[in-house]
């Protein structure tokens, strides 16, 4: 073997030891989890391995500039993952042999864990010795506490507690989307109260725009299913799948949307018969609110001679149940919301409410749904507070800024192993890095208490155990491949509203 080929052997082998995976699922070993080496690196005699998931808290954050510090996050997304991957059993004959065969050329080594996969086929039928516990799913949690912990229950498997960390790190996507939405949902929570004085209608209004932009589409499923934890307006119906399949609601889908005009609907009637397309869509749907994109050519001319004119008796024969929703879709975004509202306010004259803000007639109404994300979202809203211009009147569409647009490394979502047995002795053990210390890990076994005050506090080195923290807020969800404990999505919402003292606080 020439030298060119060692160093290309060595560098594969170091650079995706840690990345691969077994079959444990029923689509095959490529989308399992696993780091496949490991077994052979714990010290002699290691009988349990225990590790903990968290969001790591930036005590100092090099990104200054980034407006929003997510404190919170939404624990969303573990149950669709255990159901979905490692429930049953997920080991069998032939899922061994082709990984042994595949691991083989990949390592040009062999390395796979043969034993051991076997040893948990024969004892366990194939189900996965492990227990895993977690806080309930919808919980808004402190960054820096833990979320989940996972321990081999069997002294043989000790190496499985690590197999399973790149599946179950995958929950940093849920949890991500969820926590975003939330912090919107503030956002608009807090400007809806300052210019109309309640809240209604807050649940539609940032609407799911993102199947499209998203990498797949178990992407958009997840994606959408953690939006929705928060609101109730979507356009990625695969999130509505993956709530019902896996969570399950009261009602019989936990999302809406309403009929929506898109460029090529209007621009199929050709550049001058923009009016008859407009007409014949409002038309098709008199009896619900319909949302007709009205920048195909010049928004401004559409806002003030077509709707304001041409149509304008056919909108004020809307009712408020089935306004027209005038959708903007260029331009700076801010600027366009505020001109749009202007000539709208001078064809179909606004009321002021009990706040001292416009308000448009109910038949009418404006969706943003270009280039918002949670800091143009901040621009729009405040921009229209100062120009006295209700959050009534707006709803908000957001496409990869919602679903895709976003890393584990945003809310620094985090793995490590905390606790092991070895000779027998608990070993309470950690990381450290010099050179950055947020990445200081927990020390040993951990728990999650709500102290007198009500803040959450991570207990390590198994200090929990003592009566006087109280109940640990981390519960046994699954256990020896059977999930324990299930959410439904209407308890997870419940867990993520909004609670009354969280809207004072954004008031003052």
């Amino acid at each position: 073997m020439c030298s060119s080929q060692l160093f290309a052997r060595v560098f594969f082998f170091f650079f995706f030891f840690s990345q691969l995976v077994l079959c444990v699922t029923e689509d095959g070993w490529t989308l399992g989890p696993g780091l496949v080496t490991h077994y052979k690196q714990y010290p002699p005699n290691t009988s349990k391995v225990y590790s903990y998931f968290e969001c790591r808290e930036k005590k100092t954050d090099s990104t200054k500039t980034r407006k929003v510090k997510y404190n919170k996050t939404v624990f969303y997304g573990l149950q669709y993952i255990l159901q979905k991957y490692l429930t049953g059993k997920v080991i069998t004959p032939q899922k061994i042999q082709e990984a042994k065969e595949v691991y083989r050329e990949h390592f040009q080594d062999d390395v796979f864990n043969e034993k051991g996969w076997n040893y948990i086929l024969e004892k366990y039928n194939g189900h996965l010795p492990i227990e895993i516990k977690a806080v309930p799913e919808g919980s808004v949690i402190p960054r820096g506490n833990v979320l989940f912990t996972v321990e081999s229950t069997d002294p043989e498997c000790y190496w499985l507690t690590n197999w399973v960390e790149t599946i179950l790190v995958q929950i940093w996507y849920p949890i991500t989307v969820a926590t975003n939405s939330r912090e919107q949902k503030k956002i608009l929570a807090k400007y809806l109260m300052e210019t109309s004085g309640n809240l209604e209608g807050l649940e539609y209004k940032l609407h799911d725009f993102g199947y499209r932009g998203v990498s797949s589409q178990e992407t958009a499923g997840i994606g959408a299913s953690a939006h929705l934890v928060n609101f109730k307006g979507t356009d990625t119906v695969a999130g509505i799948g993956v709530i019902k399949k896996y969570y399950g609601t009261k009602d019989p889908v936990p999302g809406f949307s309403v009929p929506a005009a898109e460029h090529s609907t209007i621009t199929a009637w050709g550049k001058d018969h923009e009016k008859d397309a407009f007409e014949h869509i409002i038309k098709q749907f008199p009896s619900v609110p319909v949302s007709i994109v009205s920048d195909s050519y010049d928004i401004y001319n559409a806002c003030e001679k077509i709707w304001g004119e041409d149509l304008r008796g056919l909108i004020e024969a809307r009712s408020a149940d089935a306004p027209l929703v005038v959708r903007p879709d260029s331009g700076n975004p801010l600027d366009t919301v505020l001109k749009v509202l202007e000539i709208l306010g001078k064809k179909f004259t606004p009321q002021e409410n009990s706040k001292g803000y416009k308000v448009l007639p109910p038949y009418i109404r404006v969706i943003q749904g270009d280039g918002v994300d949670i800091n143009t979202l901040q621009e729009i809203v405040e921009g229209m507070k100062e120009h006295r211009w209700s959050i009534e009147n707006i709803s908000f569409g957001s496409g990869g800024a919602l679903l895709q647009k976003l890393t584990r490394d945003l809310l620094n979502c985090s793995f490590k192993c905390s606790y092991v047995v070895t000779n027998g002795l608990g070993v309470n053990v950690f990381k450290d890095p010099v050179a950055d210390p947020n990445k200081r890990s927990k020390k040993g076994r951990l728990s999650l208490h709500r102290t007198q005050s009500g803040d959450f506090v991570t207990l390590e080195e198994g200090k929990g155990d003592l009566e006087e923290y109280g109940q640990d807020l981390l519960h046994t969800v699954f256990q020896n491949g059977k999930i324990v404990k299930m959410y439904t999505f209407d308890e997870v919402r419940d867990n993520a509203r909004l609670k009354e003292f969280e809207v004072e606080e954004l008031l003052h």
